[in-house]
């Protein structure tokens, strides 16, 4: 029976395990934290997860909180007007529109799902250590297991993969965050029946995001500021106290989407530990780690894709590598784990993140002329804002009509003349 060690305890590192141990591997899991300590502690995402996610979740049957989470059939998207961003109220939307998913998108609060999965994987016989592992820990580690997998994408372990220049545009964080968890949402009046996520960009400033979610105390809603630094949304860093981020976030909402703001008026917080803010430079980084001993490590997920979550994308991300490690581990056999495979098996990986890295950073930038034209199309022909809603499951599709001012005008064409 080959033996496994994955160092963290999230998205990636959980799933993988869970797959793992259910085709009969030895797995071991290490995280800094118990399920408990995980459950009663601060939010630590906002992960939307897409259709494809979401079945590599059901493959594995590991989706345990799925009948009881908000199913988001749609994703919306509003753009303000910038030259009616004066002041509180005052601001007017000059895009809104509303693209239906295929397959229904869900957010399960990782305080939920983290110690859920711990749990199961505790109990069906798995090794849960709960230490916060360094390098040196490693270095004895990698003697002792077949393959050693980094997926704690913070901290010392991750400074032993080399950064991807070729791969990472920005060297410095391109968004300053802050989530809210929250309660007491009113419904949109545009579509009071159907859950969706929301996109709210504000030019030159940032975008707020909507998106219901289940809680550690059930249904909730989250509300997302990602603001270009230095601008008006970078004002929450200082910020300790839960309850003034919270009044921070709606004071922005007020001014710059005051069509949000309007249903945010009586919303608390679903609990002490429901606020995050922070912000890291989107990194591409090599896949494996070479250890002080010669041993060698390969990381998984974030360690070595972390984009920027203005495209919600983070968590498939997660899902998608944990899919590709698992087929790749299952693949190999009795074979060893060398350096060689751990490339191959990044790149398999890769081959679909490139997709999801390509279109965040691009999304990071102002967009040009035709993105616009794109966006505001949208608002015309239900097809186009279908379309791009969909690309939030399959960011390859956006290769066939999003970056190349000549496909948009092709497929703008070939819809508005259909």
């Amino acid at each position: 029976m080959r033996k496994i060690l994955i160092v963290g305890a999230g998205q990636a590192g959980l799933q993988l395990a869970l797959g793992l141990q259910a085709q009969g591997y030895e797995v071991t899991v290490m995280s800094n934290r118990t399920a408990d300590e995980i459950r009663g502690g601060r939010v630590m995402s906002t992960q939307m997860q897409f259709h494809t996610a979401l079945q590599n979740e059901r493959d594995i049957e590991v989706n345990f909180w799925e009948s009881q989470t908000p199913k988001v059939e749609g994703l919306g998207v509003s753009v303000a007007d910038p030259e009616s961003v004066h002041g509180p109220g005052e601001t007017q939307r000059a895009i809104n529109w509303l693209g239906m998913l295929d397959g229904y998108a869900q957010s399960v609060d990782q305080r939920v799902k983290m110690s859920g999965w711990m749990e199961t994987f505790a109990q069906r016989g798995g090794q849960l250590v709960i230490h916060g592992a360094a390098v040196s820990d490693l270095d004895f580690f990698a003697k002792k297991y077949d393959l050693v997998l980094v997926a704690a994408g913070k901290g010392e372990l991750v400074s032993m993969f080399e950064r991807d220049a070729e791969r990472s545009p920005y060297d410095a964080p391109q968004r300053a965050l802050a989530v809210s968890y929250v309660t007491g949402l009113g419904q949109r009046p545009e579509h009071p029946d159907t859950e969706a996520v929301r996109c709210n960009l504000v030019p030159g400033v940032g975008e707020l995001f909507v998106m219901p979610c289940l809680t550690t105390t059930g249904r909730c809603d989250i509300l997302f500021w990602e603001g270009i630094p230095g601008g008006p949304l970078d004002v929450f860093q200082g910020i300790k106290d839960p309850n003034e981020q919270l009044a921070k976030t709606l004071e922005l909402m007020e001014e710059f989407t005051p069509w949000e703001y309007a249903r945010a008026t009586k919303v608390e917080l679903t609990d002490a530990g429901g606020t995050l803010s922070g912000r890291y430079a989107p990194t591409v980084r090599k896949p494996v780690g070479r250890l002080p001993g010669g041993g060698r490590v390969l990381g998984v997920a974030d360690v070595v894709v972390a984009n920027d979550p203005i495209t919600g994308q983070g968590s498939n991300s997660a899902s998608k590598c944990a899919a590709a490690y698992l087929a790749s581990i299952l693949e190999r056999g009795d074979k060893p784990f060398d350096e060689e495979w751990m490339q191959q098996t990044f790149d398999r990986f890769w081959a679909d993140v490139q997709h999801t890295t390509k279109w965040t950073n691009a999304m990071l930038a102002p967009p040009p002329e035709h993105i616009l034209n794109l966006i505001g199309a949208a608002g015309e022909l239900q097809p186009v804002a279908d379309r791009f809603a969909n690309g939030f499951n399959n960011p390859a599709d956006f290769e066939e009509f999003f970056y190349d001012p000549a496909k948009t005008e092709a497929y703008l064409g070939s819809v508005a003349g259909g």
